[in-house]
């Protein structure tokens, strides 16, 4: 086995908050009508940073933590965190995060904001009311200075219907607020009338925690870029890499691949953005999703004042080296011990660095499917492909 290098991340998380800060990557579990609310996803989403935490302390679900995740990373020369609060249900979560805020005296980073009956926001590490401000989709013309728009309206769910009438094919339909819509879960591509229908369902079942949506011009994109920069006040802005995201027709998340090539306007577009942020107050780390078209043009659909999917892939790039890279996450389809050898072979073969494992044999009542987060790398694109379909393969046997 090929070692890896034994160069540091491009930056950590240690880089950029005080020592009296936690972070938790977990979405709360008050319901978000547009973030899939499946409890093992967002238990599983806690352990994504453990790498790039660095020495900050991550509230982890104890299924992220066990063995399995020890040789993973002692496959690839990573000790296993130490800095870390566990939990493993909600009562045991929010007892954690009061504790940690109310009698430690920690500040909490949210990835996902929660709401007050939880923690109130004066333990937030970054102030909650700019944070809930610079994540409202229906603002993202303040943040990129009313540049790099769509075609869109803004408006009240009661007058959707009406609205989206004057509208023709093909457009796009995502909630007008803060609520996360990750791997493109909330966000709804209309190419005929069996779309909108189906996008009316949706915003029925939402219309009790949403109250404004977006309805927005279709880009046909030439690239899909997340654009990522971070923010600490000792070294001031720092781009940090971008990667090109992978989704189908419909907007639903496929991975993330690192690029080389990245057009110095997007680079560019995306500084302006994160310098607005800062101006604002955010602390941290920013990705943007800017689409570019055939003309040139570039197009902010979404903007995420939080750590991304790719992040630890871009921050990983000098460890992991190799030219190609690819972020992804898989659950078992079945046989959970087959799954995690089946991982660990490829492990050993260096061509998949783990990033985090969700080990559902944790669970000792009924099945759970584990999970893991893992970049791919090799020499390219087409070597990376060909050892991903070998490996979905494998895990059908």
């Amino acid at each position: 086995m090929k070692k890896l290098s034994m160069q540091h991340p491009k930056l950590t998380l240690s880089d950029i908050y005080n020592n009296d800060v936690v972070y938790t990557a977990r979405p709360s579990y008050v319901s978000n009508p547009w973030l899939n609310p499946e409890e093992h996803q967002s238990n599983f989403l806690t352990g994504r940073e453990l790498i790039i935490a660095d020495q900050i302390p991550v509230i982890v679900h104890e299924a992220n933590v066990t063995d399995k995740l020890k040789i993973l990373f002692d496959t690839i020369g990573k000790t296993m965190p130490t800095n870390i609060y566990t939990f493993y249900d909600q009562q045991s979560y929010e007892q954690t995060i009061n504790k940690l805020a109310k009698q430690d005296r920690k500040r909490i980073y949210f990835q996902y904001i929660h709401n007050e009956s939880i923690l109130e926001q004066k333990y937030y590490a970054i102030d909650k009311d700019v944070f809930v401000a610079l994540n409202n989709k229906a603002r993202i013309p303040e943040w990129t200075n009313h540049k790099y728009l769509p075609a869109r309206d803004v408006v009240n769910i009661c007058d959707f219907e009406d609205a989206v009438s004057h509208w023709r094919f093909p457009f796009v339909v995502k909630p007008g607020d803060y609520l996360p819509t990750a791997g493109g879960y909330g966000v709804m591509i209309c190419y005929n009338e069996s779309d909108l229908t189906k996008a009316k369902s949706r915003i029925a079942e939402a219309q009790e925690e949403t109250h404004t949506l977006i309805i927005e011009q279709k880009i046909e994109e030439i690239a899909n870029y997340c654009v990522q920069f971070a923010y600490e006040k000792d070294e001031g802005i720092r781009y940090i890499g971008t990667s090109e995201q992978l989704t189908d027709e419909y907007g639903h998340y496929n991975g993330n691949e690192n690029v080389h090539d990245v057009p110095e306007s997007i680079i560019q577009a995306g500084r302006e953005i994160m310098e607005i942020g800062v101006s604002k107050g955010f602390i941290g780390i920013a990705g943007f999703d800017l689409l570019l078209d055939k003309n040139g043009d570039i197009f902010a659909i979404d903007l995420n004042f939080r750590q991304n999917g790719s992040t630890s892939m871009l921050l990983l790039e000098p460890v992991i080296q190799d030219g190609y890279q690819k972020f992804y996450s898989y659950i078992a389809p079945d046989n959970n011990e087959h799954f995690f050898n089946t991982i660990l072979k490829y492990v050993k073969n260096n061509h998949l660095f783990p990033l985090a494992y969700y080990d559902g044999d944790w669970y000792e009542n009924g099945h759970v499917s584990s999970r893991c987060a893992c970049i791919w790398h090799g020499k390219d694109k087409k070597e990376v492909a060909c050892l991903e379909q070998q490996f979905l393969n494998e895990l059908k046997v």
